[in-house]
């Protein structure tokens, strides 16, 4: 008898309602993202994964590059005067090391 190869057993579960499976993402990126007040700001700062990061970028502290793969911070004002999107235009990367010892 030929091998057969379709999965057996379990079958996933169709979803009766579309809005159940919707993820709010500006509530998933609140979630990761935490204010900190220093040195005459206020700055959203958010930790990048490992996994996460898949570009390099060039720390403003000690201006090394930050290969895919490694672990990260990422921060941009708060408090800016020309608003929320262009302080979020300006976000910087930064090794978690110079972030903390700015």
């Amino acid at each position: 008898m030929p091998r057969s190869n379709h999965p057996r057993g379990r079958r996933a579960a169709k979803a009766t309602d579309e809005s159940e499976n919707d993820i709010d993402l500006s509530r998933a990126l609140r979630s990761r993202t935490r204010t900190e007040s220093e040195r005459g700001g206020v700055w959203n700062v958010r930790d990048i994964a490992a996994a996460s990061s898949t570009k390099s970028y060039t720390c403003p502290g000690c201006r090394l590059v930050i290969d895919p793969g490694v672990a990260h911070t990422v921060a941009w004002r708060a408090d800016g005067l020309m608003g929320a999107a262009d302080d979020l235009a300006g976000r910087r990367h930064w090794h978690h090391h110079c972030w903390k010892i700015r």
